[in-house]
């Protein structure tokens, strides 16, 4: 089946230069020494925010720098349509952006910023679809001094087509649902999940649909989570297997660190956090892809954090640390969106299309202890947006929605790897909701129910 049609609009390059010529009053604190942030804003589409860098007036550009992407939208069909569609009561689409001096942020209520001045870019994003559009890229003059000088503000704006593979699970996770491929009006199954509690024989075999792993009294499973029963509250054992039409298995999700109450509270701490492999089939055993850890937020947020890390191939090998390729937090009352996108840097740029219940911007820069260019793993291998997947809020029926993009597919097992990942991450609201709400009985082993 044909993948559905997204376009990605980014927003980057930013940058401020301020008129040697302007001196403001000495009350007012120069933008060359404090912070500058803007706002950018589409539509109906929540508003992204992003820290814009000071550069001398001098310089021509900020090219020879490593520019962030700053804000980025995720249109669909549907939301191109949408934007497309004339109204005698809508002006002309435009991306709004406000620029700020100050440090991003309220005091007693009150928005930190001095407003700088306003640009707006005219969009056509009609023919987005078939090629990439440049929308602008240079300066802008923004503001006015008493001496009639004006600062100058630079960005990119930009349209490419970034078609996408849309899974859609037909039930919750725990409920072991089919998964179907989505394509317009039309929709196919191509998956099957299976939930299941991993037991104490299981550590050492994962699946009976698998080999078990030869040369060696102890599994891998082992050197990636804690193998020891802990007192107390604990939600251990989960794990969701995606099989392909055919019954096989294609991937899948293990909990191999428990989550666990943190001493004198009832929630998973972050510095305790529980954690999932991710796991692709390999020469009959499991292999694994990546980690996921999840944990309750304290705080006024009192969200989901997560962190997950691509595991390098060290062929057997378990030294090399991961890449962490999203890191960030969910609303557990809203739910949101986990994605992961690699053109997102630091530097105060959120990613995916962020959603009203996100507690904070996801910040999915590549990290890690080594430093890792362009041209390495995993860079070589993931580009640009790699997937989304949509999160619903504690007690909300949860059907994951995954987006996941072409480049990033080249058998089933991609596809199903995305998949196990998603859901996951899914799971993870269940496993951190505080441990005075019971879960469902899905969740809950026998030894739970009778208890």
């Amino acid at each position: 089946m044909d993948p559905c049609p997204f376009v990605r609009l980014t927003v980057g390059n930013l940058a401020l230069k301020i008129p040697v010529a302007s001196k403001p009053a000495r009350s007012v604190v120069h933008p060359s020494s404090s912070p500058c942030f803007c706002k950018i804003k589409l539509k109906h589409f929540p508003l992204h925010s992003a820290i814009v860098p000071f550069i001398l007036p001098d310089a021509h550009s900020p090219d020879s720098q490593v520019q962030p992407i700053a804000a980025t939208f995720h249109l669909s069909k549907s939301d191109l349509d949408a934007l497309a569609a004339k109204s005698i009561f809508a002006s002309k689409l435009c991306l709004k952006i406000s620029i700020y001096t100050g440090r991003r942020g309220t005091t007693c209520g009150v928005s930190s910023g001095r407003l700088l001045g306003r640009v707006s870019v005219p969009l056509d994003l009609a023919g987005t679809l078939a090629k990439p559009t440049v929308f602008h890229n240079g300066w802008i003059s923004v503001g006015k001094d008493a001496k009639g000088s004006s600062a100058q503000f630079h960005l990119n704006v930009k349209a490419e087509p970034d078609p996408r593979f849309v899974f859609q699970f037909d039930g919750e996770p725990e409920c072991s649902p089919q998964v179907f491929q989505i394509q317009g009006n039309i929709s196919q199954p191509v998956f099957t999940c299976k939930f299941s509690f991993r037991t104490t024989a299981d550590r050492h075999h994962r699946s009976r649909s698998l080999q078990s792993e030869q040369g060696g009294s102890r599994s891998w499973l082992s050197s990636f989570g804690s193998e020891r029963e802990r007192p107390g509250k604990e939600r251990k054992g989960w794990s969701i297997t995606v099989h392909d039409l055919s019954g096989s298995p294609v991937a899948a999700a293990s909990m191999v660190t428990p989550f666990v109450a943190s001493p004198g509270s009832d929630r998973v701490s972050c510095s305790n956090p529980g954690s999932w492999l991710i796991l692709r089939p390999s020469d009959g055993t499991w292999k694994p892809w990546g980690r996921l850890e999840a944990w309750r937020e304290r705080g006024g947020s009192d969200g989901l954090g997560y962190r997950f890390e691509l595991i390098p191939d060290t062929n057997g090998g378990m030294s090399a640390a991961g890449i962490v390729l999203a890191e960030s937090t969910l609303s557990s009352n809203k739910g949101g969106k986990f994605v992961i996108d690699m053109s997102c840097r630091a530097g105060g740029g959120s990613n995916g299309r962020a959603t009203p219940g996100s507690a904070t911007s996801p910040a999915c820069s590549p990290r890690s202890s080594g430093d890792y260019g362009y041209g390495l793993w995993p860079y070589c291998m993931y580009r640009g947006f790699v997937m989304s997947a949509s999160v619903e809020g504690e007690g909300r029926c949860s059907k994951p929605t995954v987006e996941v993009s072409v480049p990033h597919v080249n058998c089933t097992e991609d596809a199903a790897a995305f998949v196990a990942l998603a859901a996951a991450v899914d799971l993870s609201v269940d496993a951190c909701r505080l441990f005075s709400q019971r879960l469902r009985k899905e969740l809950c082993q026998q030894v739970d129910l009778l208890g």
